[in-house]
């Protein structure tokens, strides 16, 4: 059996990361998905199961905050925060969590018992975040066991890290509105900050159309 597991796609789902889904026969999400297209275009590799994540809004209110799954004989938990996890995670052999868009797998033993989790972070195959690495990974259980492979997925040399977290909407719109002011145009912010052109031209419009509405009036308008 085998799993694709990914987090904070933040609405872009890069080729890289979708020539490594034929195959798989299930999809995990861990949320920060942002839209539901991209679970669309997920479904169409496989089944896929997410939880909502902080940056999920209106559209995903029927996403559960944590899944519990058994998957090949395996116990999983998932969840977007890593704070969010259970305290006692002895019932999983895998927990799956997002957020932090940093690749990262522990073992978390367990004292008394032979057991133990791995805490997995698939990290973000969205929108580049500052100078992180763009990753998901690949779960393969078969009749010898299970393992975890991280995928790392090369940028383009002239992909530039942006200069603001692509899943602080907030603060996008809030540098939209000042750029705005400052008579410079979305083509020219969206390409300062490594923005998504389509959303500062969203915002800009928003922001020219509606005289004096603040960022928390935009995010409203957004639906977020």
């Amino acid at each position: 059996m085998k799993i694709a597991i990914l987090s904070d796609t933040h609405d872009l789902l890069r080729p890289e990361a979708l020539a490594r889904l034929p195959g798989c026969d299930c999809i995990l999400h861990g949320g920060d998905i942002s839209s539901p297209g991209i679970l669309e275009q997920l479904s169409r590799y496989a089944p896929v199961r997410a939880v909502r994540g902080n940056n999920d809004k209106v559209w995903a209110e029927g996403l559960p905050p944590y899944l519990e799954l058994e998957l090949g004989g395996l116990r999983v938990y998932m969840t977007h925060k890593k704070k969010d996890l259970p305290r006692d995670l002895s019932p999983y052999d895998l927990a799956v969590y997002g957020h932090s868009h940093q690749y990262s797998e522990a073992w978390a033993e367990h004292p008394g018992t032979r057991r133990r989790t791995l805490l997995l972070n698939p990290g973000s195959c969205g929108p580049r975040r500052f100078h992180q690495p763009i990753t998901l990974a690949i779960l393969t259980i078969g009749g010898d066991g299970w393992q975890v492979e991280r995928v790392d997925i090369p940028h383009a040399p002239r992909e530039k890290a942006p200069r603001i977290d692509p899943g602080n909407i907030k603060g996008q719109i809030e540098i939209v509105i000042r750029e705005t002011k400052k008579g410079v145009g979305p083509a020219g912010i969206a390409e300062k900050y490594g923005m998504d052109p389509a959303l500062a031209e969203q915002i800009a419009r928003l922001y020219v159309t509606h005289p004096g509405v603040t960022a928390e009036g935009i995010l409203a308008k957004m639906g977020l």
